[in-house]
């Protein structure tokens, strides 16, 4: 199960928390978020993959970011339709579709997107987009039927690990590909802590409590 930090905003934070190498770092394009990106990305390692994340971008936009900013995939994080996420799928783009979980959450929906994209990330559903900061009923994915890898998000922390290594044992467990972690290691909006961040990769990395 590998690792995603999404957040990230300042140039300095980003540099710091790149030493820790997770899989993934985050960077979020949406103006009204409070980790808005629009700085200068520090040169990182090359194992560490870049995600740009969208709300309902257009097609020039998404692309001007990836061009920028290099990035490895694209999370559309709003209300993407399947025949935009073909259109970003067919310009040779990574894709994560990003999908808000509640108790009437309908998986059939899935089905529609599953030819055309990489990857599902499941998020709480909540005011926000994302970065609710709070945690949806894991049974849930339980009515999950595809074959595709997902990214498992919202609201996960240093208390949260229980919870993951008891998910670790479900059936689902083996499509979820990497744990996405945000407003659970900042001291401020954009800002992480490395210190509890290192923490958290040490016991998902190494399979400990």
């Amino acid at each position: 199960m590998k690792l995603k930090i999404c957040g990230m905003k300042n140039s300095e934070n980003i540099s710091e928390i790149a030493e820790l190498l997770p899989d993934y770092l985050g960077l979020i394009f949406w103006e009204k978020s409070a980790r808005f990106f629009d700085g200068i990305l520090p040169e990182i390692p090359k194992s560490i993959l870049k995600v740009g994340v969208f709300v309902d971008a257009n097609f020039n936009k998404i692309s001007s970011k990836i061009e920028k900013y290099q990035l490895d995939l694209v999370q559309l994080h709003g209300n993407e339709t399947p025949k935009f996420c073909k259109k970003l799928y067919d310009s040779n783009v990574s894709i994560i579709k990003a999908f808000s979980i509640n108790n009437d959450f309908n998986f059939e929906i899935l089905k529609e997107y599953e030819s055309i994209c990489d990857y599902f990330l499941f998020d709480t559903k909540g005011k926000l987009p994302g970065g609710n900061g709070t945690t949806f009923d894991w049974k849930l994915l339980e009515k999950y039927d595809s074959n595709k890898p997902f990214f498992l998000s919202g609201g996960i922390g240093l208390k949260e690990m229980l919870q993951i290594k008891n998910f670790q044992k479900t059936k689902i467990a083996p499509y979820c590909i990497a744990i996405d972690v945000n407003s659970k290691f900042e001291n401020k909006a954009g800002i992480k802590i490395k210190k509890d961040l290192s923490e958290f990769k040490k016991l998902l990395y190494e399979n400990e409590l």
